[in-house]
Parts: structure tokens; sequence; C-alpha cells
């Protein structure tokens, strides 16, 4: 094989990767796009604000409960046009699954914000956020030793 054709085996891996990479770039973009409005819009709403949450967990103030109903409604309706054409397959609730339901609940409630919100309100400039990401990565931390040490969820599947 001369020089000059070794040269432009690579050449066209190289190509083939750049694609491969630009493709993957435009998913990338389009999810931080998509990521950063849905960030400004939880922003806008008032899910990152501390009082605004516990006004919806005291019923004070029912714009965020409605705001979550809209949402269960379009996922309803998601999910209801989606068996149409998939079959989804029925699994029993799994008891390791309400007790980090409320686990969640009771974090959410003490801190105000969600695993997404956090970010939204790093994004606001609210340093009492790395709390609460200290938190929820400290709470990931020890259901994985929990899981390791005593083995919830390991037979249990999503």
């Amino acid at each position: 094989m001369s020089a000059g054709a070794m040269a432009a085996v690579p050449a066209a891996d190289s190509g083939a990767n750049r694609r491969s990479i630009s493709g993957w770039g435009r998913i990338l973009a389009a999810n931080a796009g998509f990521g950063l409005l849905l960030g400004f819009s939880l922003s806008h709403i008032g899910f990152g604000d501390f009082g605004e949450v516990h006004r919806m967990f005291t019923f004070a103030d029912l714009r965020l409960v409605l705001t979550f109903g809209g949402a269960v409604a379009l996922c309803a309706a998601g999910f209801a046009t989606l068996t149409r054409r998939w079959q989804f397959v029925r699994r029993r609730i799994q008891p390791a699954s309400i007790a980090g339901g409320v686990v969640f609940g009771l974090g959410w409630a003490l801190a105000g914000a969600c695993p997404g919100i956090v970010l939204v309100q790093l994004g606001e400039g609210q340093l009492q956020a790395l709390l609460t990401l200290g938190g929820i990565l400290g709470g990931t931390w020890l259901f994985g030793v929990v899981q390791r040490r005593w083995g919830v969820g390991v037979t249990e599947r999503c």
C-alpha cells in the first residue's frame, strides 16, 4: 500500500467520526436548549422560590398545585396516546419506590427544591441551593451504600 493510500484511510475514518460527533453535538445542543427553556420557565413560574413552594405545600396558594395538575393531565394524555400504539408492561408497585417517594417528598418540602429546581436555583444565584445539592448527592450515595449492604432494590427492577 502506498503512503498516499494509507493517508486516505484515516481521513475517511475521521470524516465519519466528525459526522458522528456533530450529530451528537446537535442532540446535545437541542437538549441544552430545551433544558434552558425549561429552567427559565420554572424560574418564571416560581418553582425556584422557597416561599412559593412552601405556599404550595400548605395550600395557601394553589397556583403551583394547578401547574402540577396540568402537567399530570398532559402526561396522562400523552401516555394514553402512546398506549394506543405501544404496549407497556404492567409492573407491581415496589415497596422501595414508596419509601423513596416519601423521602423525596420530605426532602423537597424541607429544602423547597426537587433535584431539577436545584439547578434553577443555582442559575438564579441562590447559594443555599448548594446545601440542597449536597443533600441530593449525599442521599444518592447513601442509597448506594444501603443497596449494597442490605440488597434493597437489587432484585426489584423498574
